[in-house]
């Protein structure tokens, strides 16, 4: 029960990895014939909205050269030192329909500066020029899972549940102000020689959706668990966000898909002291939440924007 319960709600990395495997052995002449199909798929949908997502994730407008970093898709392997493997199968996904001669940057991993040339990234900064950074849904196998959760936010815990590994600053100071708090259930997942008192064993998912607040901090990038805790009937509990990957987290609003509490942290206790009164208020956060989540449920759709982002990349990419 306990395997299970670990397990469950979390995307299968076997099934995942089996299944990218067999795909990878396929000759990419098979794709790149399908490219032109794929793409006349665009008018099945909103052109508008597609468009905007498009735009949201590659603002490149202008020409550019790719530098020494680059590499030719036909030259894009599966090699034992391109690691993790996940952000190398969530690439070449979409690549493999592109000439093989095409040439792109990448940088794997989580990305907290804007590359120098266009890349293809995982995540970038929300603020500033941010156009160098051309998003991918990369790594979605650990990033991007939803949940189902029947439990109603009236009937759960009228506390804040925080289980991370905490070794950012920014995670230190949270923790030193409200580790022990009474309105707060807070542990440390990582070893700690300076705190061994925060240090407890990791709490599966479900587990978290006992209480109506989750903390979604950020750690090197992203808050991990945003997804998950934006698709339950739990609200998510955070600063505004510095960073986004595909989620288009510089797009969520304030106390409309999330509570937000100052950069400090020093008005925590008064949010949630104010959305355990007021209940119709923090169903109103869930109702937007889910509503935002949605969005990315449709795989056929999510398949056909990458593919755009992608054509819009190589549109601009100039190889004399």
């Amino acid at each position: 029960m306990k395997i299970i319960n670990s397990i469950k709600y979390k995307n299968s990395k076997l099934f995942y990895f089996f299944k990218n495997f067999l795909l990878y052995i396929l000759p990419n002449i098979l794709f790149r014939k399908q490219l032109r199909s794929e793409l006349s798929k665009l008018s099945e949908y909103e052109r508008d909205y597609i468009e905007k997502r498009i735009n949201y994730y590659n603002k490149l407008s202008s020409d550019f050269h790719h530098d020494t970093n680059a590499v030719k898709i036909k030259d894009f392997k599966l090699r034992a030192k391109l690691k993790p493997h996940s952000y190398f199968f969530d690439t070449y996904e979409y690549m493999r329909y592109f000439p093989k001669n095409n040439c792109f940057a990448f940088i794997f991993g989580d990305v907290i500066d804007i590359p120098k040339t266009p890349s293809i990234v995982k995540s970038r900064p929300i603020y500033g020029d941010n156009q160098n950074s051309v998003l991918l849904n990369l790594d979605k196998v650990r990033h991007f899972m939803f949940v189902k959760d029947k439990k109603r936010f009236e009937e759960k815990k009228d506390k804040l549940i925080g289980r991370l590994a905490v070794y950012q600053s920014h995670r230190v100071k949270f923790w030193e102000m409200y580790f022990g708090h009474f309105m707060c259930d807070l542990g440390q997942v990582n070893k700690s020689a300076s705190h061994p008192e925060w240090v407890v064993k990791h709490m599966t998912i479900g587990a978290h959706l006992d209480f109506k607040f989750i903390l979604c901090l950020e750690g090197n990038d992203v808050a991990t668990n945003l997804k998950w805790v934006m698709s339950s009937n739990s609200i998510a509990v955070m600063p505004k966000p510095s960073y986004e990957t595909w989620f288009m987290e510089g797009t969520l609003v304030g106390d409309y898909h999330y509570i937000e509490i100052k950069k400090d942290y020093s008005d925590l206790e008064e949010k949630l002291n104010y959305y355990i009164k007021h209940t119709d208020e923090a169903l109103k956060i869930i109702e937007n939440a889910h509503a935002f989540v949605r969005q990315f449920w449709n795989k056929k759709r999510e398949k056909l924007i990458s593919l755009l982002v992608l054509q819009k990349y190589f549109h601009y990419l100039k190889t004399d």
